[in-house]
């Protein structure tokens, strides 16, 4: 087994239960990390032998570009097309942050985290 991550995705997205901050849009950072048995690709140095971080960042971006309410939604569905399109994870962990979140305060970012089993 083996983890696989791919940090600090920066995106420009319209997301947010108040109409400016869908209309207005804002930056969000997202951070996954993927379990997957890491041994074959060890072995052959072939990227088909492993998960491909290029496929994972993509999926993040796409569907960080369809607005939601809710993060959670978003990291639903991006835990969702993983273990759709990536055969190879068992486990899928997606926090999804908003910076600078506007909720009348000094705060850096809000984040939510969402970690699922592949279902057998």
């Amino acid at each position: 087994m083996g983890i696989i991550k791919v940090e600090n995705i920066r995106v420009f997205a319209n997301h947010g239960c108040l109409k400016e901050e869908t209309k207005i849009g804002s930056d969000y950072r997202v951070d996954l990390k993927v379990k997957a048995d890491l041994q074959k690709s060890a072995q052959s140095d072939a990227l088909k032998d492993t998960v491909d971080y290029v496929l994972l960042n993509r999926i993040v971006v796409e569907e960080m570009a369809k607005p939601s309410a809710l993060l959670e939604n978003v990291a639903k569905r991006i835990i969702n097309r993983i273990f759709s399109e990536e055969q190879l994870v068992t486990v899928a962990t997606v926090a999804v942050s908003k910076v600078n979140p506007p909720i009348g305060g000094d705060v850096e970012m809000v984040t939510i985290e969402m970690s699922e089993k592949r279902k057998a």
